[in-house]
């Protein structure tokens, strides 16, 4: 079955750190038991939310072993692959492969594969983006590329870079996550629908989430989708059932969560969402640290909670 589909949804799930920057394994499991009774496709782990490019290879493994003891079997995991802290590009290829080797070896379904941001601005930048995905492409797998916004910590791909990655063998999906252009997104969207129908988009946008999926995107696989992921999935599933009244309702819902957590400072996004998982019971607040971002203000947890609050009461 393919990875990606319409009505998908994969959050893309964090880790419980602890102040101390230890995983709390047992609040982990705890999180994943609880994210196997909603209505999700399956999870992405060792993605930016779960600051997998800062996990050792030993967490690493244990955190997807983890999910899949946690998950039923036809829930899928997607692994993120990229490189981090090399000072050559071969370096930086072969860290890449080496993640999604490991994610392969432990029984990963697919491979996301980090913006690779290492070759903005180098010469023969476009070249260095094809072979860096052909490497993972390598893997036989199924990919999900990721279109991400520079100010976001991404790299631009020009649309002859994108046809040779939708070439690829195994590229099954585009995440796109391009917050600062909304004319980005829909060239891409009509570029798949007319030349790469065969192909997926799919939503990274946790602040124009309901826009990009009634522009094109068939699912998501998005770091939003931590929290209150049955309501996301109702509004995917309402869009495609037509019923637009439901539809622009859970949007705005969505929205509300949305605008208080995916804001400035964006590394702040993470500690916000692991907030809203503490207000809602899920992990314990010792396990909810972000050592790798700011930490979270009280200004922003009170946002936080009227929100959470708002959306738990909502009948929706």
């Amino acid at each position: 079955m393919s990875l990606i589909y319409d009505n998908c949804l994969y959050p893309a799930v964090p880790v419980t750190f602890r102040k101390d920057g230890s995983i709390d394994y047992e609040a982990e499991l705890a999180y994943a038991k609880w994210m196997n009774t909603q209505p999700i496709t399956g999870v992405a782990l060792w993605a930016h939310t779960g600051r997998g490019l800062h996990l050792l290879p030993a967490a690493r493994e244990k955190i997807l072993l983890l999910w899949r003891e946690a998950l039923d079997p036809e829930k899928k995991i997607i692994c993120g692959a990229g490189g981090k802290g090399a000072k050559t590009g071969t370096e930086f290829i072969d860290q890449a492969y080496q993640m999604g080797l490991q994610a392969k070896e432990l029984g990963a379904d697919g491979l996301l594969c980090y913006a690779p941001v290492f070759f903005r601005g180098q010469a023969n930048q476009d070249e260095w983006i094809v072979k860096y995905h052909s490497v993972l492409d390598s893997l036989d797998l199924p990919l999900v590329l990721f279109y991400l916004y520079e100010s976001a910590g991404g790299i631009s791909y020009s649309l002859d870079v994108l046809k040779q990655l939708f070439a690829l063998k195994n590229a099954e999906a585009i995440k796109m996550a391009t917050l600062d252009s909304v004319m980005t997104y829909q060239d891409i969207a009509n570029l798949m629908a007319k030349e790469f129908p065969h192909k997926t988009l799919i939503t990274g946008e946790d602040r124009m989430f309901g826009y990009t999926i009634s522009r094109g995107a068939k699912g998501a696989l998005v770091g939003i989708g931590s929290a209150f992921p049955a309501l996301q999935k109702a509004m995917i599933d309402a869009f495609y059932e037509k019923d637009y009244e439901k539809f622009i309702r859970l949007t705005l819902l969505i929205d509300k969560l949305a605008e208080v957590t995916f804001t400035q400072p964006m590394e702040g996004y993470i500690a916000r969402m692991l907030y809203v998982l503490v207000l809602q019971g899920l992990i314990p607040s010792e396990a909810a640290f972000d050592p790798y971002g700011p930490e979270i203000t009280e200004k922003e947890k009170l946002s936080i909670k009227e929100v959470v609050q708002e959306l738990e009461e909502a009948k929706w």
